[in-house]
């Protein structure tokens, strides 16, 4: 069995199989997910699992070098665009590492993520909670 926190399978599968530069989104429930990318759906009811903390159980895996969020998030949900910055702050700290991180218009980044490895849809009910983490090196 694991040791560490992520237990969900398709979830450790996906991270265990990205290789440099491959990206992985993270959405609220109302995203819509191209049908040919994989889609893990991890929603259950509104608001289970949070965007948040989706988020903190895939970077307790990952390890990323970029991030792409819409323009949006931050004037729409200052509070969730606010505590993504923080999480993502507190893992440059913690790999000594500094992220990239781009913002684009939301009907662009609806077309990114066509190029992601994998969506992950979250329960989360608030708009533009969404986020492109692009993988990076532990070296």
């Amino acid at each position: 069995m694991k040791k560490s926190a992520l237990i969900n399978s398709e979830l450790s599968y996906l991270v265990a199989t990205l290789g440099h530069t491959d990206e992985v989104t993270v959405c609220d429930a109302g995203l819509p997910i191209p049908d040919e990318t994989q889609r893990i759906d991890l929603a259950l009811i509104p608001g289970v699992p949070t965007f948040i903390q989706t988020v903190k159980a895939l970077l307790g895996e990952m390890q990323i070098e970029g991030v792409v969020m819409a323009e949006e998030f931050k004037q729409v949900s200052p509070e969730h665009h606010d505590a993504l910055i923080a999480l993502l702050r507190e893992e440059e700290a913690m790999c000594g590492k500094t992220f990239n991180i781009a913002y684009v218009p939301h009907e662009a980044f609806k077309v990114h993520t066509q190029s992601s490895k994998a969506v992950i849809r979250t329960g989360e009910c608030t708009p533009y909670a969404n986020v492109i983490f692009q993988a990076g090196v532990v070296f």
